[in-house]
């Protein structure tokens, strides 16, 4: 299955021109830290700024509720800082998966440019 998609791919990058197959080969698989850096570019990047801002300061309390809780005897404070940490523990994990959410958008917009570039190869090919 893999040569057939680097036949495919070999086969596009040999149609098209220059400004063209430059344009592809930026929107080629990324790895994970391509992925992580492409979260701070473009109009969210400030949205992204002040998630993890706001989750550092989250796992900050989670660390400073644990150090409570191990610290006191008493029945009430164990509570209140058992559900402070648990819904801090919680924030903590939708921002990341707002942020594993956005990677994986930029992932599927990154191969829809792909697939409208080979259509739009293709149409001009068939309208030759």
């Amino acid at each position: 299955m893999k040569t057939n998609i680097e036949d495919i791919d070999k086969l596009i990058k040999e149609t098209l021109t220059q400004e063209e197959a430059k344009f592809y080969e930026e929107l080629n698989e990324q790895n994970l830290f391509q992925m992580v850096g492409g979260l701070y570019h473009g109009k969210l990047k400030w949205i992204m700024i002040m998630v993890n801002i706001v989750m550092v300061g989250m796992f900050g309390c989670v660390i400073y509720c644990a150090i409570q809780f191990f610290e006191t005897d008493v029945t009430n404070e164990l509570i209140k800082w058992a559900v402070l940490g648990a819904f801090c523990m919680m924030s903590v994990g939708m921002l990341k998966m707002f942020a594993w959410m956005q990677m994986d958008k930029n992932g599927v917009i990154r191969e829809l440019k792909r697939l409208e570039l080979q259509v739009s190869i293709l149409s001009s090919k068939l309208s030759n």
